[in-house]
């Protein structure tokens, strides 16, 4: 995720290290790489001309602090300016102010942009605060899309009203708010077809849906990849329907960015949510400070630790934490904090929180190989119990056996093992002290 934008406002930041201050010369050639970085990261050129000006304006209007180099006041500048581009924090569904349930959510936007796979999502994040959610299958236009909401509706077990033969989709939302009434549920989502702005008459049908439901949130769906389609979209959207924000999804599979920050200034509502997987749980508020900061490559540390604390087990870290303690730390050991690590999601989105600079620049998460620790736990798995707790063991023919049973080779297993022991000397050492001190032990 933006990671084109993210290498070139990089090289800005740097261009300006060698300066003793930020002269207006400086300043304008950065200005220019900027502008060019955004355009080129798929910014809206109405968004983008009024961002350079005030960040220009911001830049050359304060006194630089003798303890920050001028790198440092500008990406300061840059990044409290995009904070602010990208508007206020996400807030959950707001579901009150109906005389008599259920709320109502309506879903709208292009087709693929994840309507159905968000419905699912927004679902289970209402499960999850005690609410009682009905789908409503309203895509009649799409093949197979009632069948994927159905399926949606399963993984998340909650129910699904697909329609009836011939019903059109008016008439599906009037039956699904008797349901629900009749059904006990105080939530109604509504998913609906995808529509090009330009398409009068269907733009017209959920201008009418929206008039028939009353929705309390009505959310537009945009795709984060789609660049100026989903903007010039969200625009005319916004003025058929009355939007209360925009779910930007696919963000974890976005390199420019643009999307993000030109939605919210043209569609004049605020980005409330973010798809950053295809798990149902993987929908997220939005929080704009956090996204500029990744944006121009300082990380984003807060999501990282969030993950963390809903990934891993705390049980297993305070035992693994004791094992290092006594310098007992085995293959086995190593197998199981990987599959602590997976559960935190694909390894190349936890890169993707952490800071481009320093020691972690160039980091590429685009180039992890996901499947190596696949590879690693097949070895260790194909290991008897003796060979993940003495590795010394280990002569060429347990090597060929291993290989054969995970499917690598015998190169793999030697290099494995020659990680595993750089690890293992790594704790025993003064790092290894600080890990432990870092880890409570």
């Amino acid at each position: 995720m933006f990671d084109g934008l993210q290498t070139k406002l990089q090289e800005v930041f740097r261009n300006l290290k060698g300066e003793g201050t930020v002269s207006p010369e400086a300043l304008s050639a950065a200005m220019r790489q900027i502008r060019l970085a955004l355009l080129e990261a798929d910014v809206h050129i109405r968004v983008v001309k009024p961002f350079i000006e005030r960040v220009r304006e911001r830049a050359l209007g304060q006194e630089v602090m003798s303890s920050l180099s001028p790198a440092q006041q500008v990406v300061k500048v840059v990044r409290d300016e995009l904070t602010a581009l990208l508007g206020e924090e996400g807030t959950e569904l707001q579901l009150d102010g109906r005389p008599a349930p259920p709320a109502v959510i309506l879903l709208c936007g292009l087709q693929g942009s994840g309507k159905t796979t968000t419905a699912g999502k927004l679902a289970l994040r209402l499960k999850k605060r005690g609410k009682h959610p009905l789908l409503v299958a309203g895509d009649l236009q799409r093949a197979a899309a009632v069948e994927q909401l159905v399926q949606v509706g399963a993984r998340v077990e909650v129910p699904v009203l697909a329609p009836e033969d011939g019903e059109a989709v008016l008439d599906l939302a009037s039956r699904a708010l008797a349901t629900a009434r009749q059904r006990g549920h105080d939530v109604l989502i509504m998913d609906t077809a995808g529509r090009l702005h330009v398409d009068a008459a269907l733009m017209e049908e959920i201008g009418r849906l929206a008039t028939l439901l009353a929705p309390q949130e009505t959310l537009f769906v945009a795709d984060s990849m789609t660049g100026q389609d989903a903007v010039k979209s969200a625009e005319e959207f916004a003025r058929t329907l009355p939007l209360t924000g925009v779910i930007l999804t696919k963000l974890d599979g976005d390199s420019r960015g643009g999307a993000a920050l030109s939605i919210r200034t043209v569609a004049r509502v605020p980005i409330r949510f973010v798809g950053v997987g295809e798990k149902p749980e993987e929908l997220e508020l939005f929080h704009p400070e956090r996204m500029a900061s990744r944006m121009i490559g300082m990380g984003d540390v807060l999501s990282l630790i969030e993950k963390a604390e809903q990934g891993l087990d705390h049980e297993e870290a305070e035992r693994l934490t004791g094992r290092i303690a006594r310098q007992e730390f085995t293959l086995e050991d190593l197998r199981d904090q990987l599959r602590q690590l997976r559960r935190m999601g694909p390894l190349a989105s936890v890169l993707e929180m952490l800071p481009k600079m320093g020691p972690l620049r160039g980091l590429d998460s685009a180039k992890v190989d996901e499947g190596g620790l696949t590879r690693v736990e097949a070895i260790i798995n194909s290991m008897t119990p003796l060979e993940r707790r003495r590795p010394d063991v280990l002569n060429g023919g347990r090597k060929k056996r291993i290989a054969k049973g995970s499917g690598t080779s015998v190169q793999d297993i030697n290099r494995l093992i020659k990680q595993y022991r750089g690890m293992k000397k790594m704790l025993k050492g003064v790092q290894g002290k600080w890990l432990r001190r870092a880890m409570g032990a």
